[in-house]
């Protein structure tokens, strides 16, 4: 059966702007604590908004082609949702690590969890084609 995709590509593009609304909300704590680009540090909580989007855009390498791989190598469905817990997972910990740099594990754990699902599913099927079926 011929899967369209459509699920997992819209799940990638609202991933995506969820990182934007990460971005934006540096700009919100740049204007809250005073301090201009290029500056990066100064104030905790515009240093707390830059690792959140720093440490999203280093799972997003990770998470975006494991999302991908695994909607081909298995279901679209199944992808999306994990796709849609991993979004969950990233809004707990960007929210959790705003307010409280201790608040940021539960979060992490969720996002943590459906990527290491995708990826590891994606993997583990791709060597199932190769050695069993051949292709």
């Amino acid at each position: 059966m011929h899967q369209s995709h459509a699920l997992v590509a819209i799940v990638t593009l609202v991933s995506l702007l969820v990182y934007v609304w990460m971005i934006a909300r540096i700009g919100g704590a740049r204007h809250r604590t005073g301090i201009d680009a290029p500056a990066m540090t100064g104030h905790p909580e515009l240093e707390r908004h830059l690792r959140i989007q720093a440490n999203t855009v280093e799972w997003l390498v990770i998470y975006l082609p494991s999302l991908w791989l695994f909607a081909v190598y298995w279901n679209d469905l199944v992808a999306a949702a994990l796709g849609v817990v991993w979004m969950i997972g990233r809004i707990i910990y960007a929210v959790g690590y705003a307010a409280d740099p201790k608040k940021r594990e539960l979060g992490f754990v969720i996002q943590a969890l459906a990527t290491a699902a995708l990826l590891l599913g994606a993997l583990g099927r791709a060597i199932y084609v190769l050695v069993v079926i051949g292709n």
